[in-house]
Parts: C-alpha cells; sequence; structure tokens
C-alpha cells in the first residue's frame, strides 16, 4: 500500500459520501422525531432550535465503510457492535433524555460486551526491562473498560460548538491513520481512513453556521470509535504504552475534561453537572467567534497529533518541544477570557468619539450584550 493507492483512500471517499447523502435526510426528519436541540439554558451557544440527530448519518458511513474495506480486521465484529450499541444509547439520550448515571451505565455494558468479543488491551510497556508486560484477566477489563468510556466522554463533552467534534475527531483519526501507515498497520489505516471520512462528510453540514447537530448519538459514536479503532494499531507495538499515542492525539477534549473533573470537584458539583467553563466557552469569551475559536481548537489538535506522530518516531526532544508549545496556547486560551475584546464596531467608535453624548448604564449594558452576541454568531 502507497500514499496515493486507491486502497488507501478509497475508505475515506467512501464513508464522506455516504455521511454526506444521509445527512440531509436526518436534517428532514429529525423533528418528526422529536430530535431538536432546542436553546433552554445559557450554557447554549446557538439560539434557535437546532436537527441534532446527524450522528445517524455519521454511524452509517463508518459502518458501510468498514463493512466494505474491512472484512479482514480480526476484530471488526466487536468494534461495529460496540459501535452499534454507543450509538444507539446516545440515539435514545437525544430523543427521550437520559440520566447521567444510565448513561455512564449503558456504556460500561457496551465497552464490556466488546471487551468479551476479544478487542482488549492485553499488556503495556514494560518501563524496567525489555519487552512488555501482559496484564491479567481482571485489570485487562478494568483498562480496557475505563478507555473506551473515558475516550467516548471526552469526544462527547467537547462537544459545543459548531464543527468542533467532528473536526478534532477527523484530525485525530488521520494521525492515528498515519501512524499506522508508517509503521505498516494497514488495517488500522484503513479504519482511521473510514473514521476521518465521516467526520469529514458531516463538516459541511455542522461547521458554523450549522444546519445540524450530531447529538450524543454522534459524539459518542466518534469517541468510542476513536478508541476502539485505535486500540487495534498501538497494542501491535510494544515499543510504547498501548494508549500513549492516541492520548496525544486526543490531548484537547481529555485536558478538558479533566479540568471540567476538577473543576467541578472542586465546587463540590456533580462531575455530570454541566457548566459553561469548557475550554470553546473560554475562547467565546475571549472575544473569538465561532469559526475562529473553532479553527484555534483545530490547530491545537493538530499540534497533539504531530505530537503523536514524533512520539511514535521515538523523536522524543522534537515532542517535548511542541508539548510546551502546545501548554502556552492552551495556557493563554485557558486565562484570556475578559469581554472587554468583544467588539461592536459602532460601539467602538461610540467610545472613541468624546462629542457623542454617551448612553446611559442600562444602554450600554445592552450593547455589550449585543456585541458578546455577535462575536459568538461570527
Amino acid at each position: 500500500m502507497t500514499a496515493t493507492s486507491f486502497s488507501l483512500w478509497a475508505p475515506l471517499v467512501v464513508a464522506a459520501l455516504v455521511t454526506a447523502l444521509i445527512t440531509p435526510l436526518s436534517i428532514l426528519i429529525a423533528p418528526k422525531l422529536g430530535a431538536m436541540d432546542v436553546p433552554r439554558d445559557a450554557r447554549r451557544v446557538h439560539n434557535k432550535p437546532m436537527p441534532r440527530f446527524g450522528g445517524i448519518a455519521i454511524y452509517a458511513g463508518i459502518m458501510v465503510g468498514l463493512a466494505m474495506f474491512a472484512q479482514t480486521q480480526r476484530h471488526l465484529p466487536a468494534i461495529m457492535v460496540g459501535c452499534t450499541l454507543i450509538y444507539i444509547l446516545g440515539a435514545i439520550d437525544d430523543l427521550k433524555g437520559m440520566k447521567p448515571i444510565v448513561k455512564f451505565a449503558g456504556q460500561v455494558v457496551s465497552a464490556s460486551v466488546v471487551f468479551a468479543m476479544g478487542l482488549r488491551i492485553n499488556f503495556v510497556t514494560n518501563w524496567f526491562g525489555e519487552g512488555h508486560m501482559d496484564l491479567g484477566i481482571a485489570v485487562c477489563y478494568f483498562v480496557t473498560v475505563i478507555w473506551l468510556v473515558a475516550i467516548t466522554n471526552a469526544v462527547n463533552l467537547v462537544d459545543g460548538l459548531d464543527g468542533l467534534a467532528a473536526g478534532i475527531s477527523a484530525i485525530s483519526a488521520l494521525s492515528i491513520a498515519y501512524i499506522s501507515y508508517i509503521h505498516g498497520w494497514y488495517g488500522p489505516t484503513i479504519c482511521m481512513m473510514v473514521l476521518a471520512g465521516a467526520c469529514i462528510g458531516f463538516l459541511p453540514f455542522n461547521f458554523h453556521p450549522a444546519k445540524t447537530f450530531m447529538g450524543d448519538g454522534g459524539s459518542q459514536l466518534l469517541g468510542f470509535s476513536i478508541a476502539a479503532l485505535s486500540v487495534l494499531g498501538t497494542v501491535k507495538s510494544a515499543t510504547v504504552v498501548a494508549v500513549v499515542i492516541p492520548v496525544l492525539v486526543l490531548g484537547l477534549p481529555i485536558i478538558d475534561t479533566a479540568m471540567a473533573i476538577v473543576r467541578r470537584t472542586l465546587r463540590h458539583q456533580s462531575i455530570a453537572s454541566a457548566d459553561k467553563e469548557h475550554l470553546h466557552h473560554r475562547i467565546l469569551r475571549a472575544g473569538f467567534g465561532q469559526r475562529r475559536a473553532v479553527l484555534l481548537m483545530y490547530s491545537v489538535s493538530g499540534i497533539m497529533g504531530i505530537m503523536a506522530i514524533l512520539y511514535s518516531r521515538d523523536l522524543f526532544i522534537e515532542c517535548i518541544g511542541l508539548a510546551f508549545i502546545a501548554a502556552m496556547i492552551i495556557g493563554v486560551l485557558m486565562t484570556d477570557t475578559g469581554t472587554n475584546k468583544v467588539s461592536l464596531r459602532g460601539y467602538r467608535i461610540l467610545k472613541e468619539l468624546p462629542d457623542v453624548p454617551r448612553p446611559k448604564a442600562k444602554e450600554e449594558e445592552e450593547i455589550k450584550r449585543k456585541a458578546q452576541k455577535l462575536a459568538e454568531d461570527e
């Protein structure tokens, strides 16, 4: 398989086409099913009801792509069954709503089914000697389930802006596909190209201004798919911990999730409670519009992906250098949260012209609020 071969790019193209063809249908049927995202609280960044049934199109793209191009993969049945279960779980949540504890239990059950069907993290690198250390069955089960559930929720939580989850998932999948390709693991490469294709096929309908959302069905599916498919490649190498590469690739949503857990714990809140303190919310408050905020997070995810590629080739110094760059960018984004950068041209002109009568405090506050809204809608 070469970098220009049909067998490498066909899975991506087919998955993208299937997803792109089914997404408009999902938009049409969403209102009939009641799968609409209504902005009932301040945490939402959209201001009108939106279809949130796009996950069905992503699911179709992944399933068709895997069935057509990954038949020889040993653990393909486990992956397809697990993806189906996790999508159904998310779709039920989109249609009917679901308590966090019930959703978590469903994720554990889905991961357990995948484990029972043979897809497992069986060993990790032996840091104290050569080769690797095999895990006992109990530890193997615990590590595998925690990995699948953790990544599922990390991608689910980052799905807060138009195109964010789909774009980050596409970048992550392409990064892992490239790592698998350069190490000669062509089966995992094809699977990741399928996943990337499904994300790319959905993005034209989901990038700001979005025509539809993927919903929990889509975001949980993407997280679960990345977690499951990444095990196919990284677990084949005894030179790295089985999950180091995908952890680097998914560094942004993982960091955001970890910070959410710490934040809510310190506030004595349930870790499943929703808030408006995620990284993408902070970027919006710093004055960036949705498009720029998403593109900025794409850039950080791209840096993480390159870090993973360098790590897989034992280029640790270069990897550390990029890690510092990514950390500085994230640090700036996390701390630069003032709303003073949000601009409304009329408001700026008003402030700069002393001869113009100043508005009353209430009117000035209303102008600021409109400025914030315009910046978020950019």
